[in-house]
């Protein structure tokens, strides 16, 4: 089932709605049969009931009509009138969409082909329009075309970063609606920037509750593919932001969508994000949501189902891999690694692998971070690295100098923090 409504879009629609189209000028230039402007004329600015009564007696006759028409016509004005009347054939009931579906039986880009041109338009009101009848289309399909889904995402991409919020939320409902769809999922995951627009959304331009609800619903649907649970926190470092927001969220709803993706998240790939989930606390937090009454029994269901999972795997974790997460989540704080003799003798050489990425990391926070603790925690890591790498008398001012601690450490012995002050020592 497909859900778009936008205020924006029916707003312009009534606008152009009351207009008419000389249908008859374009049947005396032989541009369209006289049986066709019959037909076109038996359903032009009708409406409901009316509508109904004339289109089910004949759909799959309209379904190829007006298709063949938005192929045919150019005028813009037209194409417009042709995209209400196919909105105003869907519009509550979706099980028109065979009536344009069975038009593929013998060319498979239809009827996608003419819609999808439409995405291209200039004009401000034919694209809206035709991603609204594509999603319909695509969430009516038994088996949704994977391209044109992909030409649609590739659409939705730049609107998801318009400055008009209306384009946004439209964009965000089309995806709402389609990814619920399986087979497209893993399109849109490997649409170029795709994801990275949704992420910024939540990460960079702070929503209001019912679009940040609207984008971790998407993100919900997403992690159903096995493939897409595996990467989507070691490529975005999701799993932080999802509990801040959980953490802060006054509607339900929000707890409820965020708590069912970190369900999929374990589900589908335990070995990548129980140490993420680990590193954020993420059992305390469910065992604080245990104790909260909700209205929604799923949520109930999920909250034990995650205390469970996380309470008969996380002391199945290494503390390193623990102590990975939270460095890769570049949320450091004084958690029992940082503290630990134990830890750094074993786990100290390990900062050398890979061109000494590890500790490049902690470099790298040192010089982009203002949180104070993550400062403070950063210094005393390479502080315990140095202290029991060999090596580090010979060659260790070489190389922190390389990758940009020493000048950093410089001056971080005098921040306004006794503690960032303490560590850099």
């Amino acid at each position: 089932l497909a859900f778009v409504s936008n205020a924006h879009l029916d707003e312009l629609t009534a606008g152009l709605r009351v207009r008419s189209i000389p249908w008859e000028n374009y049947q005396r230039a032989s541009l369209i049969t006289q049986t066709e402007l019959n037909y076109i004329k038996a359903i032009d600015k009708k409406t409901g009931e009316d509508l109904s009564r004339v289109v089910d007696k004949e759909g799959e006759i309209y379904g190829e009509l007006l298709i063949n028409l938005l192929q045919r016509l150019v005028r813009v004005d037209t194409i417009q009138s042709i995209l209400i009347l196919i909105d105003d054939l869907l519009q509550d009931h979706e099980e028109r969409a065979t009536y344009f579906l069975q038009v593929g039986r013998h060319d498979p880009t239809l009827p996608y082909a003419p819609l999808l041109k439409c995405l291209r338009s200039e004009d401000e009101y034919i694209p809206l329009k035709a991603s609204k009848i594509l999603t319909t289309l695509l969430c009516a399909s038994p088996k949704p075309s994977t391209d044109a889904a992909g030409e649609l995402f590739r659409w939705t991409t730049p609107q998801l970063q318009s400055r008009n919020p209306a384009v946004v939320d439209l964009a965000v409902q089309v995806l709402e609606s389609i990814l619920r769809q399986r087979d497209v999922r893993i399109v849109y995951w490997n649409t170029p920037q795709a994801v990275d627009s949704l992420v910024k959304i939540l990460k960079v331009d702070p929503p209001n509750i019912q679009m940040q609800y609207q984008v971790i619903y998407c993100f919900w649907t997403l992690t159903f593919d096995k493939e897409i649970a595996q990467q989507l926190n070691r490529k975005y470092d999701l799993i932080p932001h999802f509990v801040d927001i959980a953490k802060s969220a006054i509607k339900e709803k929000v707890i409820r969508v965020i708590i069912a993706t970190f369900r999929n998240l374990v589900e589908k790939a335990p070995e990548a994000n129980l140490a993420p989930m680990a590193a954020v606390k993420l059992l305390q937090f469910c065992e604080n949501l245990s104790t909260r009454k909700w209205s929604d029994t799923d949520l109930v269901e999920d909250i034990d189902y995650l205390k469970t999972e996380l309470e008969n795997n996380f002391h199945t974790l290494t503390t390193f891999e623990v102590y990975l997460a939270e460095l890769q989540s570049s949320r450091l704080t004084w958690s029992p690694p940082h503290l630990s003799d134990q830890f750094w003798l074993k786990n100290w050489k390990e900062f050398k692998k890979n061109n000494y990425e590890l500790l490049r990391t902690l470099a790298r926070l040192l010089s982009t971070s203002t949180d104070t603790v993550v400062l403070a925690v950063a210094a005393s890591d390479i502080g315990q690295y140095v202290k029991r790498d060999p090596s580090s008398k010979r060659q260790g001012n070489l190389l922190l100098q390389e990758i940009g601690v020493k000048q950093k450490i410089m001056e971080l012995m005098s921040n306004s923090d006794e503690d960032v002050r303490y560590n850099s020592v």
